[in-house]
């Protein structure tokens, strides 16, 4: 298992190993997919976005100064294309659950009742993620799915962390908002 820092991967690539690369692309693959996806709402086009912020990196890695995290780069470029995508279409892009559910995953599960509740709350969430505006998605998707800090979030979307501080408590209430006829209210915290 590979366990060095990504400028060790940045710098091998540069200087032309380009499979070191494809360590980085595997490393962050499901955090750029899961940010497209967020953003343009359909899988196929968050895929060949997804692919595109990958070329794009590369073609431009001799642009990273090593400033902010690799990671924090990478999201600035999935967001970025991610909007290009929306401008481009100017169109209403059909909604796709983002957690599909396997069979497999069901058969091994213990409980199917608890199962399938989690199911049924992840697409009531998702569903009221989607009611949510594109900044405001983005926000609770990179604070609460990826675990970004608020510094790292205010770099990728370029805005002030005192601005993201107060985005993040007005999507996570308008968020309340929306599940609190749907989800038990002692679940919701408004805090």
């Amino acid at each position: 298992m590979r366990t060095k820092p990504d400028e060790y991967y940045i710098k091998q690539t540069l200087n032309g190993n380009v499979n070191d690369y494809a360590f980085l692309v595997e490393k962050y693959k499901h955090m750029v997919f899961t940010l497209t996806i967020r953003i343009v709402k359909n899988r196929e086009e968050a895929e060949e976005v997804s692919q595109d912020v990958f070329v794009k990196a590369y073609k431009n890695l001799k642009n990273f100064k090593g400033e902010s995290k690799f990671s924090t780069w990478l999201y600035k470029i999935a967001y970025y294309a991610s909007l290009d995508v929306l401008k481009r279409n100017k169109r209403q892009i059909s909604v796709e659950n983002i957690d599909t559910v396997r069979e497999r995953d069901f058969r091994n599960t213990d409980d199917s009742l608890n199962f399938l509740h989690d199911i049924e709350r992840k697409k009531i969430i998702n569903e009221a993620l989607l009611k949510l505006s594109e900044d405001e998605r983005v926000i609770i998707t990179l604070y609460y799915y990826e675990e970004l800090p608020i510094k790292e979030i205010s770099k990728v979307i370029d805005l002030s962390e005192d601005n993201i501080k107060i985005k993040l408590f007005r999507s996570r209430k308008k968020l309340a908002e929306l599940l609190k006829n749907v989800i038990e209210p002692t679940t919701i915290d408004l805090k």
